[in-house]
Parts: C-alpha cells; structure tokens; sequence
C-alpha cells in the first residue's frame, strides 16, 4: 500500500480503487448526526463511506451523498447485507431496498455481513450475480476466519476482494491477515480504536507522545502501514478531520512490530465462530 494522502486508494483483486481511509457510521444515528457526520467526511476529503443495512442509517447516508458537491462516481460506498436477510432471493431483495434507501442505482462494495451457517454460500452467489449484472463494482464479505473463506471457496465463481474483520492491536490475527493477502483479499478493519479502549493501552500513549500524534492517528497509521483499509467512525467534525491527520509522520517499522505484539486475540465485539444474531 502506497501511503500518501486521504484520497489514495488500494487496487482491488478486479482492479478497482478503493480509498484506504473512509468513514463508518457503526452506532451513528439516523437523522441529522449520520447527515451531519458524513457531510463532514467529504468535506474534510473523505471519499470512502462504509454503511449496513443493519445500522439503520442507510436514508441519512443516502440524504448526505445526495446533497453534498462532491459527485456520486468520485465516493467509494460500502453497505452490507444483514443475516436476517441472507439466502439467494432474500440477498437480491435486501440490495434493492439498500439501494432504495441509500438513493442510488450501483454500489462500490457489498459485504455479506456475518457468516451465517447454511446461508452465506446462497448469499455468495446473489452476491456473484449483482457483480455480474454490473450493480455492484466489487463484492466482499466480513467476519469471516479462514476456515469460512476456504469453505465459502468450494463453491464460489469470484473470490471475495474483501474481508472487513475486528482489527486493532489486541485483535492483529497476522496468520488470517497473511492469508488473506496470500488470496488477494483486501483486509479491512473495523472498530480499530477498540471502541476506545485503545486509548488506555501505555505503550500506545508512550508511541503517539514519541511522533506527536494522538493514539488515534498512531493506531490508524499503523492499521496502514500493515496493509489494512480503515474506516473509524466520529460524529464530532475535529475528530473526523483528524482522524484523517495521518500523512506527515511515519511509524518506524520496529514500532510496528511492538504495536503488532500487543496482540492478546481479544475482541470487543462478537467472535465470528460464536453468534447468535
């Protein structure tokens, strides 16, 4: 990954750019604050948007997109289909209603959100035929480990371009991040300031008074310099801007390797092998 500025991109296993940087509405509510955090995001030069059906705030989205100056084409968006409703019929359905809401005729990304037993092999290949109708420019899936890649690999036409995982330093899993790389899936990461946890961890606030960052911006850098898209999520318009704040310092790479080691496989949010949602 070539780290230069909020609008550099990764290329995608089918050749599409994807920005590195984007903002995530996790949590972030419908209504003015998901309009409000958005608009902040182009406006500070964000040109990647990561949403789920799931999250309820797809219309704000959509409002935001619609209304601000930057063009449709020039934003890189990203919604998932929810696990209620995974299967081949139902995923083509949910699109459309993603669509609907979101107030526009293609997306950048999809994501299977969950790799739901029985089902997401069905949703891969609704996924598989939207990609090929050309409604959707590249298709991924999230939280998937290893063994659901290589089971979802059995019988899929096109190999996912990307795997969106908890990734933070407590959660690194260097040997999935190594697989996927291996099979040209891009890894991206989700709650990488560890819902803010992150923030507490010493050899963190140790590293970011060394560069003169915050830990935020430290642990962003770092998720690049490790190859990893990242999309933290703010509502408040300096935290967005800063966040953003990350190409006048370089984490040496022995500094990586010691934010690497923090790894302890511990999760703040649900394990992809034990959920019932």
């Amino acid at each position: 990954m070539d780290i230069t500025n909020l609008k550099g991109t990764v290329r995608l296993s089918n050749g599409i750019e994807m920005p590195y940087l984007g903002l995530g509405v996790f949590k972030t509510k419908e209504g003015k604050e998901v309009v409000d955090a958005v608009t902040y995001a182009l406006d500070a030069g964000y040109r990647h948007i990561d949403t789920a059906a799931v999250y309820g705030n797809e219309e704000g989205v959509g409002v935001a997109i619609a209304q601000h100056v930057v063009d449709r084409k020039d934003i890189f968006l990203t919604t998932k289909v929810w696990n209620a409703d995974q299967g081949y019929d139902s995923t083509l359905k949910a699109f459309d209603a993603s669509l609907d809401r979101l107030k526009t005729d293609y997306l950048d990304l999809y994501l299977v959100h969950w790799p739901v037993k029985e089902k997401y092999k069905e949703t891969w290949r609704a996924l598989e035929q939207l990609y090929a109708d050309g409604r959707i420019k590249a298709i991924g899936v999230s939280n998937f480990l290893q063994h659901h890649l290589e089971d979802l690999f059995q019988t899929a036409k096109v190999t996912p371009m990307v795997n969106q995982l908890e990734f933070h330093p407590y959660l690194v899993q260097q040997r999935l991040l190594d697989f996927c790389q291996q099979h040209q899936i891009q890894f991206e990461a989700w709650s990488p300031l560890m819902q803010g946890k992150a923030f507490e961890v010493p050899l963190l606030q140790e590293l970011a008074v060394k560069y003169n960052v915050s830990v935020a911006q430290l642990i962003l850098r770092w998720d690049l310099q490790k190859g990893v898209v990242t999309i933290p999520k703010s509502v408040r318009r300096d935290r967005v801007i800063s966040n953003a704040d990350l190409f006048n310092f370089s984490i040496s790479e022995e500094d990586v390797e010691k934010i690497s080691a923090l790894d302890r496989g511990q999760r703040v949010g649900p394990d992809p092998d034990n959920f019932n949602f």
